[in-house]
């Protein structure tokens, strides 16, 4: 059996993988300027050779971000033009414009983490940032596609349109990369997001919101702490508290208690911090008792706090001061969540050589943006593990055999998706 993921795949993956694409709101001081424009050119030029079009390359219009549900942190980035001019999408079409069910859809993000390093291949696995989530998915969904546009209903009766992104990386969840296409009507009957599942066919994603608790009280010399507000132990404990109260307070939600900031001199008592909770969620009804509970548990945190302090000589101030100087706010919330099914659509993808859901619940992507689409699928489907292959960590890898599983499966999938359409023709 020849193989779908070629040498020519092998080296435009490293090619992919030595050029930075770090998302800016991910950067770390010591990562490289992105270059995601050049790095979707060479995508695009790649896909030209299978016969795809480029119907879009350019920045995302400012007016995307002016909608419900984008982060408070992609707002005050964007006031810099040149955020959003940094991070253009891609859309490529194999075939002309059809209707949505002649119409099947790719979605991947070549955006990153922070912690750009030099890939290397060693015969079998790729490592480097980017290897698994996304750009290894990435270059695989082409050699699939590229094999599969060798069947003649595909591009002739069926159209295929990939969405290659920006803005999936940083907590901007596609709220500039994924979701204005989708809202342009860039997408077909079936969607497949690609991302590290184990190549199992997720027909669900959790949408995700980040709370910001915020300490705005005044500072003092470490000589007479009591003078100030001591929102590193205010904060700490409010961590501990909502840690241990959030948890299993809405079934299936996920609780991460993030970064927790007030200062790094040891010689004063640090009287402004945050505390960062980022909260994932099954459905949309969820996110919104999940909210709820948060800010539940928020306010019986500080009534604890000022009952256990209050009588402290360091800490007196503080205590007496918690629901003052401590705000709860929100820098993302209100996303949709993806929950659907088709029995055809998941039919199609276990022929093609998918593999079921199982009871997984599916994790955070932008996918969630595809919720709701009428007379449409979508799944989340790609190589590899997020864990396993520590995706967002040191050491980020796949395995050839994994992309070259992938691959097959993409042309599968196109071309049953093809013939079972054009059987269906007048």
């Amino acid at each position: 059996m020849s193989a779908v993921f070629t040498g020519r795949h092998r080296a435009l993956l490293l090619d992919l993988l030595r050029l930075p694409s770090v998302n800016p709101l991910e950067a770390a001081p010591d990562d490289p300027p992105s270059r995601l424009p050049q790095l979707l050119e060479r995508y695009a030029a790649a896909a030209a050779e299978a016969g795809f079009h480029t119907v879009r390359l350019a920045a995302p219009p400012a007016g995307c971000l002016d909608r419900p549900g984008v982060p408070a942190t992609v707002r005050a980035a964007a006031r810099d033009p040149r955020f959003l001019a940094g991070q253009p999408s891609l859309l490529l079409r194999l075939g002309p414009e059809r209707p949505r069910a002649d119409t099947v859809m790719f979605n991947v993000h070549l955006d990153t983490v922070a912690g750009h390093t030099p890939p290397v291949f060693d015969g079998t696995r790729f490592t480097g940032r980017g290897a698994v989530d996304a750009k290894g998915p990435a270059v695989a969904l082409l050699a699939g596609l590229t094999a599969a546009a060798a069947h003649p209903a595909v591009g002739r009766d069926v159209t295929v349109l990939v969405q290659a992104v920006a803005g999936e990386e940083g907590g901007a969840l596609g709220t500039y990369g994924t979701r204005p296409l989708l809202e342009a009507g860039h997408h077909g009957r079936l969607n497949v997001f690609c991302e590290p599942t184990g190549l199992r066919a997720l027909p669900r994603a959790t949408a995700a919101m980040t709370a910001r608790i915020t300490v705005a009280g005044e500072d003092a010399v470490d000589d007479h702490p009591d003078a100030g507000h001591n929102a590193t132990v205010l904060l700490g404990f409010l961590a501990q508290h909502l840690a241990a109260r959030l948890d299993g307070a809405v079934p299936g939600a996920r609780v991460c208690v993030a970064g927790l900031h007030t200062g790094r001199t040891h010689n004063r008592v640090h009287g402004t911090g945050t505390l960062l909770l980022n909260l994932s969620y099954r459905t949309t009804a969820d996110g919104g008792r999940l909210k709820t509970a948060v800010t539940r548990q928020f306010a019986d945190g500080l009534g604890r706090f000022t009952e256990l302090f209050s009588a402290t000589r360091e800490f007196g101030r503080t205590a007496r001061d918690a629901g003052r100087i401590t705000r709860l706010g929100w820098d993302k919330q209100g996303l949709p969540a993806l929950d659907n099914r088709d029995p055809w659509a998941e039919a199609l993808l276990a022929r093609a050589g998918a593999r079921p859901p199982a009871d997984d619940p599916g994790f955070t992507c932008d996918a969630v943006w595809a919720a709701g689409l009428d007379g449409a699928f979508t799944a989340v489907l790609g190589p590899g593990s997020l864990a396993a292959n520590r995706a967002h960590a040191p050491g980020e890898f796949v395995d050839l055999a994994d992309l070259e599983d992938f691959a097959r499966v993409i042309r599968r999938l196109v071309t049953s998706f093809a013939e079972e359409n054009r059987t269906t023709l007048p």
